[in-house]
């Protein structure tokens, strides 16, 4: 988690909170089940963006006897959270109230009203999705967005980046089922429109959640920052051997855990000296890592040296 990240989400705070005004006043004057769809959904993502705040900043507290590693985890639990309200508020919500106007056949009044208010929507959450979408190249370099959204340690990101292509997605299905109610006067597409957009909702909630609750089960820091942290420790004069490398995200920060051989040294104090170095200089490469434990060791009979 890097600290530009609660920009996206005060980007996204801002959007939805003028496209879920400006949605609830169309879908009153329209009766579309899919303007009502969408409404629901910004006002979801406006108190899950709420939660990610709040998250970020009980994240922040410091460590204690209770937690002696510090809360940075914490942010992974309202992350999930989001996911689930995103799944359940959003998505199942949506599916029921298309289902409900399915069976009902509610006429569709004052469609123009909805198109136009569905526009100024896309693009409020086009300007909330560049924002993210800009905090995301800080960090992923050349990588797909999929590839980023598979490999990114930052939770609260992932959540904002998933709540705005869910909502541009949703925009654009609910646009298409107002048009078409509009031009065929049959308001089985507006309904089926909002069970599209519950759908869509509950699909992004699912791949989100399985991204969160993975970096809840514990995950290592980022690929491409173990391969740098295993070079640097391979590169150590000091290191005949790296047995063994462990990394754990810790909300923003890392925990390292090394295993390696060491050359010979006169005395164990000489040791204890060479690896209180080698830690020193690993965190001031990489200040993410706040807490490394370095276990000096030999490698086991049948092992061969690196």
């Amino acid at each position: 988690m890097k600290e530009e990240s609660p920009k996206a989400i005060f980007y996204a705070l801002a959007a939805n909170f003028g496209i879920a005004v400006c949605k609830f006043g169309a879908a009153a004057l329209t009766g579309s089940g899919s303007m009502f769809a969408e409404a629901i959904h910004s006002t979801a993502d406006c108190g899950n963006q709420l939660l990610l705040l709040f998250g970020l900043k009980r994240s922040q507290a410091p460590a204690d006897v209770l937690h002696p590693l510090g809360s940075g985890r914490e942010i992974y639990f309202y992350s999930m959270l989001v996911a689930l309200l995103l799944f359940f508020v959003g998505g199942a919500f949506s599916v029921y109230e298309g289902v409900h106007r399915l069976a009902r056949h509610e006429e569709l009044s004052n469609p123009i009203v909805a198109l136009v208010v569905l526009g100024v929507s896309v693009v409020l959450e086009a300007f909330s999705l560049a924002g993210a979408l800009r905090e995301i190249r800080k960090s992923s370099g050349n990588k797909s967005l999929w590839r980023w959204f598979r490999e990114t340690r930052e939770s609260e990101l992932i959540v904002v980046t998933g709540e705005d292509v869910a909502a541009l997605a949703g925009l654009a299905i609910a646009f298409c089922a107002v048009l078409m109610t509009m031009i065929t006067g049959n308001p089985v597409y507006d309904a089926a429109g909002s069970i599209g957009v519950g759908v869509l909702l509950m699909v992004i909630a699912y791949l989100v959640a399985r991204e969160v609750k993975s970096m809840i089960v514990g995950e290592s820091a980022s690929p491409e920052v173990r391969r740098a942290i295993d070079a640097h420790l391979r590169a150590r004069p000091e290191i005949i051997r790296v047995i063994n490398l462990i990394t754990l995200q810790w909300g923003k920060q890392i925990v390292v855990a090394v295993q390696a051989e060491m050359v010979e040294y006169d005395s164990g104090r000489a040791m204890v000296d060479a690896i209180n170095v080698i830690e020193a200089d690993l965190q001031r490469a990489f200040p993410e890592a706040r807490w490394v434990f370095f276990e000096p060791d030999i490698p086991r009979v049948g092992e061969a040296r690196a």
